[in-house]
């Protein structure tokens, strides 16, 4: 197996072959990755296909896929909080933001299987202010998770990524990469709806990211997804009052 595509809701990307290492990161049904190695108790290590982002994941928890994707399927997102699928008269439900490759039979073919569903999807989205909205609100009060990038649990950098993922931009998987992406906006107040707002440490390192909703308020994971207000020196949460972190640049990639 060179090639896989995951086929369970979500499956954890973790630091090592072990199932009591750091979750670092995760799949989310459909997407792709590039097998590198394979261990005897039932791991395997992974490019993810979509950030090139590297970690191990459980082999039962992928099917082997060619590495070309059938030119009958179109890739679309999953468009609902939780989607139904059904495989050999079970069901599943996956999270917003699935990758559910559809063949002209309107089936979900996933590795070797094929699932029916009656799911909202989405395509590409244009990069308008009101469908950022609509996107990034869907996420509203999930929980954070170290290393998640679904509405079951994420973290701050999965979740600008999830996000930027509905409208074809390819964000890389930590706050540090994202940074590296994009245009500089010199100044708070020449923010845009969907600008990226990157804060960083005593030491200098960026630590957060979220998501601008304008010069004054900002959507990011910090113990769940909210929004908050900000200013030039940082984030200001909205219900204490207190000061949580220092804003270092703005990134615009829309």
């Amino acid at each position: 197996m060179t090639y896989a595509v995951c086929i369970v809701p979500v499956a954890p990307l973790r630091k090592f072959a072990d199932h009591t290492a750091e979750m670092v990161s995760q799949l989310l049904f459909g997407e792709y990755c590039r097998v590198t190695e394979t261990t005897k108790d039932g791991f395997a290590k992974i490019v993810v296909a979509y950030d090139g982002y590297e970690g191990w994941c459980q082999l039962q928890q992928l099917a082997g896929q060619e590495a070309a994707v059938s030119t009958n399927a179109v890739a679309s997102l999953a468009a609902d909080w939780a989607s139904l699928l059904h495989c050999n008269d079970a069901a599943m439900y996956v999270p917003f933001g699935s990758t559910l490759s559809i063949n002209k039979e309107e089936k979900i073919v996933v590795g070797a299987d094929i699932y029916s569903a009656a799911c909202n999807t989405f395509t590409i989205l244009s990069a308008e202010s009101k469908s950022i909205q609509q996107i990034a609100f869907t996420f509203l009060n999930t929980p954070y998770l170290w290393g998640g990038r679904s509405v079951f649990g994420i973290d701050c950098s999965g979740f600008t990524q999830m996000v930027y993922k509905f409208f074809g931009i390819a964000l890389l998987r930590d706050a540090s990469m994202q940074a590296t992406q994009g245009v500089t906006v010199d100044f708070l107040q020449q923010a845009q709806y969907g600008d990226l707002a990157f804060f960083d440490n005593d030491a200098g390192k960026i630590i957060h990211v979220g998501i601008l909703l304008n010069s004054n308020e900002i959507i990011h994971a910090s113990g769940k997804v909210q929004v908050d207000d900000i200013d030039n020196g940082g984030i200001i949460n909205r219900i204490t009052g207190q000061r949580t972190q220092k804003l270092r640049i703005i990134k615009r990639l829309f």
